[in-house]
């Protein structure tokens, strides 16, 4: 049975402890994220102009920080307070922000949130030694921590990330399976929320069995952001998501509720969705003729069912953590809103 499978019947409630607010939420971390954004401009402050402004461009482009939030929460849940959470905040924003140039290169993307990609802006020369750079100077500042379990973890999360978009390479316009999928967006985007977790563990000097819970939240909260992201590429309108419609396809991915209807469809509209795939256009099959298959399938309601499953999971597994003090407290019920919030946005 896939893991979609399993998780998807997860229904059970969370916990006695009230969930946040988004008000309560930003009350809380506002002046962290504030500083994880000053930290991120000083960090990526360099002599070669060129890196500074690409680095400025991709800061000024805003974006959802979910990522440093996450560590700043995990940090504050288990009681640590010190300046190290933002500089890791920093640290764990600098890599996804190489990553996106780095995807943005490889996919040949024109836009980002909206804007002209860094890629589009510089070249992409200019922007894959830029991402590189920030790779690098990511891990000079994490090195500053001297804590080899921080290094460890990093390591480990890019040799992740670089194995999951090889992997993604080799499959583009071919057919995949829902565990391949679920391999794929494992390494590309839940391990990075995985870390960010025990990057806050770590900081806090926590038993292995909190790290593993908060590994566990940050896992299966990647897995349902990105099963979202997914959705919403194909059902989005490209002035809400700042890029092109149905991207996935026009690149050659088959995501979740592709995958789903591809092996419930007739052979006319496998070999349409197949078409798409092979073509990486919308020439020979329309995106509405996809979208008339999928919700004829109930494809795409699959996949949120999958997303919310595994929202729910991550509540569960911080469900019983030990709350230190009062502002811990706050930050586990932050925590909490947080799977909500990845399954209710619309970009």
């Amino acid at each position: 049975m896939c893991d979609a499978a399993v998780t998807v019947k997860v229904k059970y409630s969370v916990s006695s402890l009230p969930i946040a607010t988004a008000k309560e939420v930003f009350d809380l971390v506002r002046d962290d994220l504030s500083a994880v954004e000053r930290e991120f401009g000083r960090q990526s402050k360099s002599e070669v102009v060129v890196i500074q402004d690409i680095a400025r461009y991709l800061l000024s482009g805003g974006g959802k920080r979910i990522r440093p939030l996450l560590l700043l929460l995990s940090a504050k849940a288990l009681g640590f307070t010190g300046e190290s959470r933002i500089r890791l905040g920093a640290v764990v924003e600098m890599l996804h922000t190489a990553t996106l140039v780095h995807d943005d290169i490889i996919d040949e993307a024109q836009t980002r949130r909206g804007k002209p990609s860094a890629n589009t802006a510089w070249g992409a020369s200019k922007c894959v030694l830029a991402g590189d750079w920030l790779y690098m100077q990511s891990f000079q500042t994490a090195l500053d921590e001297r804590n080899f379990k921080i290094l460890d973890l990093l390591i480990g999360l890019t040799q992740q990330m670089v194995e999951g978009e090889l992997l993604q390479m080799q499959k583009l316009g071919h057919l995949i399976n829902e565990e391949e999928y679920f391999d794929l967006i494992f390494r590309k985007t839940a391990m990075l929320f995985k870390v960010s977790m025990q990057l806050g563990a770590a900081l806090a000097g926590v038993d292995e069995t909190v790290e593993q819970q908060l590994g566990e939240y940050g896992r299966n909260l990647g897995l349902a952001f990105q099963i979202v992201d997914d959705v919403l590429d194909l059902v989005g309108e490209e002035a809400t998501l700042g890029k092109p419609a149905a991207s996935d396809l026009r690149e050659g991915k088959a995501t979740l509720a592709v995958i789903h209807a591809l092996e419930r469809g007739t052979g006319a509209e496998r070999e349409a969705i197949r078409t798409v795939l092979a073509d990486r256009d919308f020439t020979r099959v329309k995106h509405a003729t996809i979208l008339e298959i999928l919700r004829g399938h109930g494809s795409l309601e699959y996949a949120m069912d999958a997303a919310r499953a595994y929202a729910e999971a991550a509540r569960q597994s911080i469900a019983d953590l030990p709350q230190a003090n009062a502002e811990a407290g706050r930050a586990l019920r932050a925590l909490l809103w947080v799977p909500g919030y990845v399954t209710d946005r619309d970009r």
